[in-house]
Parts: structure tokens; C-alpha cells; sequence
């Protein structure tokens, strides 16, 4: 019998929620200027993404380069190859990462602020903004990684066209440092599509 009572509480609060969240207002200015604001110190947060997104194949690169320098070059050319092709890496992740970081910058309102607006209420924005002690915080940390995740993957899909060429560009000069053969554009290699 406690059973029965409990489920049906549990189901009726469930249903009070669902039907708060179904009525709840559209966004206030007052809201969307406290996301604004939220933006804005969360900042150094949204440019490290866009720095990650940059990094993590210049790494890969760099990674698979030393497995070829160790495996295939002679040892008496493998430091001067390895400082250019780290030379060049440093270059494409200095070169990228502002351009992403300001394609991160400008995406990022309509995209993780949207998610922060529909996700939080006024209140609540208002308490994260002052860092208070609160349970609000484990709500952030549970949406947190589905909001980064999806504006990632927004700022990844924008920003292949401005990244894409300088990591070709960069690859083809790792290639060249390595004495391996130029690989066929991305274009050339994929089959035509119906």
C-alpha cells in the first residue's frame, strides 16, 4: 500500500513538472541578459573547447609523425625533422586556434546560451552567476557535457571550412618533412555520392 502511495505521488509531482515546464513563459530580456552575463564568464571555458578542437588533430599528427620518425627515418635526421614538423604544428594550432576561438566566441549565444535559457530559469542563472553553494550546481554538471557536446559539434561543423585547408595544408607539410609521398586530395579519394 506505501508503495502504491508513493508511485502515485511520485507520478503526480512528475506530472506537476511536466506541466510547469509545458506553460513556463518564453525567455525574459531580463533572462537572456542574465545568459549574456553567463556567457561572458564562462568565456575562458568556450575558447578552451575551441582550442581542444584545434589541438586534438595537430596531436594526433604529431603522434603518428614520431611513430614514423622513430620506425622509418634515420636516426641522424630525426631530431631537425621532428623540430620542423613540430615548428609546423605550432604554427597551425597558433594560426587556427583564433579563428576558432572567435567563430566559438560568436556561436556560442545561440547555441550553449540557448541551452543555458531553456535548460535554467531566471533564478537560477542569477545564483550561478554569483557562484553560490547550492544544489545548482550538480544541475550544471549533469547539462553541462550535453550542452559542450552539442555546441562542439556546431563549432567542429562551422568550422571545417576555415580549418580543414590549414590542416591539409599542414599535413602535406608533415608528409613532405617525412619524405612520404603527397597524399591525394580528400576530393579525389571519395567516391561520387547519389
Amino acid at each position: 500500500m506505501k508503495r502504491l502511495l508513493w508511485a502515485t505521488l511520485m507520478a503526480a509531482s512528475t506530472l506537476a513538472q511536466a506541466q510547469g515546464a509545458a506553460s513556463a513563459p518564453a525567455s525574459s530580456p531580463a533572462k537572456h541578459a542574465l545568459v549574456l552575463k553567463l556567457l561572458q564568464l564562462q568565456q575562458p571555458m568556450i575558447e578552451n573547447i575551441a582550442r581542444q578542437i584545434v589541438e586534438r588533430p595537430a596531436m594526433q599528427m604529431m603522434q603518428q609523425a614520431g611513430n614514423v620518425l622513430q620506425s622509418q627515418v634515420p636516426a641522424d635526421k630525426r631530431e631537425a625533422i621532428g623540430k620542423s614538423i613540430e615548428t609546423d604544428i605550432k604554427k597551425y594550432v597558433e594560426e587556427s586556434t583564433p579563428l576558432l576561438r572567435e567563430r566559438a566566441v560568436k556561436l556560442a549565444p545561440s547555441t550553449y546560451g540557448a541551452s543555458l535559457e531553456e535548460k535554467f530559469t531566471e533564478a537560477e542563472l542569477k545564483q550561478l552567476i554569483a557562484w553560490l553553494e547550492s544544489p545548482l550546481n550538480k544541475k550544471l554538471q549533469q547539462v553541462g557535457p550535453e550542452i559542450q557536446n552539442g555546441f562542439g559539434q556546431k563549432l567542429l561543423a562551422e568550422a571545417a571550412p576555415l580549418i580543414d585547408p590549414k590542416l591539409q595544408a599542414l599535413q602535406q607539410k608533415v608528409r613532405a618533412s617525412l619524405g612520404a609521398p603527397a597524399a591525394a586530395p580528400a576530393s579525389a579519394a571519395k567516391p561520387a555520392s547519389n
